[in-house]
């Protein structure tokens, strides 16, 4: 699959805003899954420096200063990604979470070792005797990790609502968690949270999906949204994706952008701000699928 996609980002701002700088993670990643062939940012006003470089994490940021007094932002990415259809491991083939887990603890070095960072807390993420109770039926002895995990990504999806009003980005994850409620952020950081409890590597991953209209209507453009799911170490296999949104694995309808511990190492826009009083933020995502000509189809 070939996807276009943009991403505008404003800000207007109800007084002047004197100085700006912000931090961006936009950029499609490379992937053995998918490749970014094009990428154009814009931003308005004309920042008076621009840097580009990559992160810890592997991430591709842009930072950016604007000087001078404006009462509007505007950040607009425009990538081409292709994506590509991949194979899913059967359960049987994944080794048991035990041995994933004692893998994972320092005892060798290598993949499993490098992994061994995401058991870790993190600032959105901290494990806790309640998640690792939640997450253990899931997780009886010598059962293959892809199979446990699968099972957990269910129970998720069914036990909490997806109710994109009961949450913000600064709601706590133990919140969430005791609600049973909240969007693709806190799935996300609830299920990391119940792998890391039971010693398991997990990371966060950002990016975007394609998705269907409703039935009988038309896409609107710009109706898009960012989306995040997880990834999970299965020593042998490397990183697999889960979805606990939408009780998925990913495939070539997710377009991943950024990854790293949880929300606070891939949130597409941060800075700093002089002045501006309130504002109002708007985001539009579109990713469309690049239809082929006739000439390009297949028999």
């Amino acid at each position: 699959m070939v996807y276009n996609i943009s991403h505008r980002t404003t800000y207007d701002y109800s007084d002047p805003v004197s100085f700006s700088q912000h931090f961006l993670r936009l950029h499609p990643r490379d992937t053995p899954h998918q490749y970014c062939s094009s990428y154009k940012l814009e931003v308005c006003p004309a920042p008076s420096n621009i840097d580009h470089r990559i992160d810890y994490f592997g991430n591709r940021i842009a930072f950016f200063t604007i000087e001078g007094p404006h009462q509007k932002l505007e950040i607009i990415s425009r990538s081409k990604v292709i994506a590509l259809d991949t194979a899913t491991p059967e359960a049987f083939e994944t080794p048991s979470w035990n041995i994933v887990r004692d893998l994972t603890r320092g005892a060798q070095i290598g993949p499993a070792l490098e992994a061994s960072e995401f058991i870790f807390d993190s600032p959105l993420v901290k494990a806790s005797e309640r998640m690792s109770e939640y997450a253990v039926s899931s997780f009886s002895k010598g059962r293959p990790i892809l199979e446990a995990v699968r099972e957990l990504t269910a129970r998720i999806h069914a036990d909490f609502k997806f109710d994109p009003k009961a949450t913000a980005v600064s709601t706590p994850l133990e919140e969430a968690f005791e609600n049973r409620r909240g969007v693709c952020q806190d799935f996300a950081h609830i299920q990391i949270g119940c792998l890391r409890s039971l010693g398991l590597p997990a990371r966060y991953v950002s990016g975007y999906l394609e998705t269907d209209p409703p039935p009988g209507s038309e896409r609107l453009a710009g109706a898009d949204a960012s989306h995040a799911w997880i990834s999970f170490y299965c020593h042998g296999l490397g990183w697999i994706d889960m979805d606990p949104t939408n009780n998925l694995i990913p495939g070539v309808r997710h377009i991943s952008v950024a990854r790293g511990r949880d929300y606070n190492d891939v949130s597409p826009v941060r800075g700093v701000i002089l002045g501006a009083g309130t504002h109002k933020l708007h985001v539009a995502v579109d990713v469309a699928a690049e239809v082929p000509k006739p000439s390009e189809k297949t028999a």
